[in-house]
């Protein structure tokens, strides 16, 4: 069954705010470090922005307060690609993310998620909660491997990521991931930590992909896979 009716205009509209976050907070890094660069030369610099949302959600605290932040801007950039990934392979009836409930560590280069709200029939709902360990939990941490190399979930439940380019290294979070989606997303009871990628591969040839999930395509397909299998979008039955 396949409900991948999405709207192109919600597409379009998150897609072009991650771009144009991209481009702004490219044009402020190269900016900010060419600056320190004069001020302090062979000091490596790191540019910070002050940033209220991703992408078009706003961010939250925990405690619901605003949450202008102080964050890296190549990171800045990569979450906005990431919710963006994260809202087009949503279920239809949602809406784009209006609400990004997290913190920012103060170097900037790492975020722990508690949450992420879309509207559904002019309601506030939780598409993702660090303390709702269900099949939205598992597809969010699959949408944030396929963006960065570094996810880890705490024993809250909440999730810190750590920017970084993509891909898999074999690290134990990504193993302990792997494992469980095979076993809770896609039914494969057996999958252990040797033998994930077996069953790895039989879940890519039931979404129709003959490849590696250990390889940078593989494990791209797979993260992509899960998280539209734990969002309900497709079951790939």
């Amino acid at each position: 069954m396949n409900d991948n009716g999405h709207p192109l205009d919600r597409r379009r509209l998150l897609a072009g705010a991650a771009a144009a976050s991209a481009v702004t907070v490219t044009g402020l890094a190269v900016a900010s470090t060419t600056g320190a660069a004069a001020a302090a030369p062979g000091r490596p610099a790191t540019p910070l922005i002050t940033r209220d949302r991703i992408a078009t959600a706003a961010l939250r605290a925990p405690d619901g307060s605003a949450l202008p932040v102080a964050v890296q801007a190549d990171f800045h950039a990569r979450l906005a690609a990431w919710l963006a990934f994260w809202s087009a392979n949503s279920p239809a009836a949602w809406s784009v993310p209006v609400q990004v409930v997290a913190r920012i560590e103060a170097a900037g280069d790492a975020l722990v998620l508690h949450g992420i709200r879309h509207r559904r029939d002019d309601e506030l709902r939780a598409g993702f909660a660090a303390g709702r360990r269900d099949a939205t939990h598992l597809a969010t941490l699959a949408s944030l491997h396929h963006h960065f190399p570094s996810v880890r979930v705490r024993p809250d439940g909440t999730i810190r990521i750590v920017d970084g380019t993509a891909g898999f290294t074999g690290a134990p979070e990504q193993v302990a991931f792997a494992v469980a989606a095979c076993r809770e997303l896609w039914g494969e009871a057996a999958t252990t930590a040797d033998s994930w990628a077996e069953h790895a591969a039989r879940v890519l040839a039931r979404a129709g992909h003959r490849t590696d999930a250990a390889s940078h395509a593989g494990w791209a397909a797979f993260t992509r896979t899960s998280l539209r299998r734990g969002l309900g979008t497709e079951s790939y039955e």
